[in-house]
């Protein structure tokens, strides 16, 4: 009888396995391909953090040093190979700035859009956003400026945005606008320091308007 058992046991295991085995070891080397997936995804990213640390002391040398060739080989370099990491982003904005005022406004606006449609983090979305749009300024394209200005963006910037929009508004000739705006960078910036008084001194060259 516990023969029997036994061997009515065994028979129901094989039929088992012959209808369901193939499936259970698929799904357990998928498992297993999924875990190790991840594990050397996190791996990888480890280790594209550590090699854009490295080369981002090496362009924040060359930057202390304005050498300019380095600037240029060590943050586009960081750029190409590093712009998933939080160094991408940060390479990208300083190259900007150094284009910039180096006289390359284009090649600067192209990093700026770069970081605005790559950078992970908020803040310098909206930082890449206002240096943008002051590009955008000086080409004379106001539209573009202002529906730059319309992104999000925290309160630290928001004086800085609402600044620029007054110049925007300014060189649109709409004055009304841009003494409200100019108001508004008022009221959101820190009570002391001469940053507010720069504004004030825009804000007071409108006359009081209507």
């Amino acid at each position: 009888m516990y023969d029997l058992e036994e061997q009515e046991k065994l028979d129901a295991l094989k039929r088992f396995w012959a209808q369901w085995g193939s499936m259970i070891v698929t799904g357990v080397i998928a498992a297993a391909v999924t875990v190790g997936a991840i594990q050397g995804w996190g791996y990888y990213k480890r280790t594209q953090a550590e090699q854009a640390s490295g080369l981002f002391a090496v362009f924040e040398e060359a930057v202390r040093k304005s050498d300019v060739a380095a600037i240029r080989e060590s943050g586009g370099k960081i750029v190409d190979d590093f712009g998933s990491t939080a160094y991408g982003p940060m390479a990208a904005l300083v190259l900007a700035r150094f284009n910039y005022e180096s006289g390359e406004a284009d090649t600067a606006a192209v990093q700026l859009q770069w970081v605005i449609d790559k950078a992970q983090d908020d803040d310098s979305v909206a930082l890449a956003r206002l240096r943008l749009a002051g590009i955008r300024l000086d080409q004379e394209k106001y539209d573009d400026a202002l529906k730059l200005l319309d992104g999000k963006h925290g309160t630290a910037l928001a004086p800085l945005y609402a600044d620029l929009r007054g110049d925007v508004l300014v060189a649109q000739g709409k004055f009304d606008e841009a003494r409200s705006a100019y108001r508004s960078a008022i009221e959101k910036s820190a009570p002391a320091g001469n940053y507010r008084n720069v504004v004030q001194i825009k804000l007071d060259a409108l006359g009081p308007g209507k």
